[in-house]
């Protein structure tokens, strides 16, 4: 009989975050939702060491890990170490996008009047290159 999945909160997994007792969380809604690892015994064995792993320890981990590119052997590894899902909060989520598309924003994009001026000043320079 299979065992039934056990189900973390956030603030489960935040109290494993010291290299003796060290979770993770990985994944998204785009590859099946967060899921929670228990890295603790792969912290050495790690290629990277244990320091970028510790940097996560207790926290969501999945930017990262989707942000290197670990290759297929390292999705298998980490497959092992899986203990279960994080549990989904709405709030939570709600909050987390809200973040992101604020930092989205606050890194603003192209300010249409500097484009205009910097146009402008290539307009200008191009006439009195032009000038003899």
């Amino acid at each position: 009989m299979a065992s039934e999945k056990k189900i973390y909160t956030a603030e489960d997994v935040a109290q494993h975050n010291k290299e003796s007792d060290c979770w993770i969380i990985v994944g998204n809604e785009k590859n099946g939702g967060p899921k929670v690892y228990d890295v603790s015994k792969y912290l050495n064995d790690h290629p990277g060491g244990p320091e970028i792993i510790m940097d996560f320890a207790g926290k969501d981990a999945d930017a990262m890990f989707e942000d290197i590119g670990h290759s297929t052997t390292a999705r298998q590894q980490l497959a092992k170490l899986y203990i279960g899902d994080l549990k989904y909060d709405e709030a939570a989520a709600k909050a987390a996008a809200k973040k992101k598309a604020e930092e989205v924003q606050s890194r603003g994009g192209l300010n249409p009047f500097a484009v205009l001026l910097l146009l402008i000043a290539i307009a200008v320079g191009y006439y009195f290159s032009q000038q003899k």
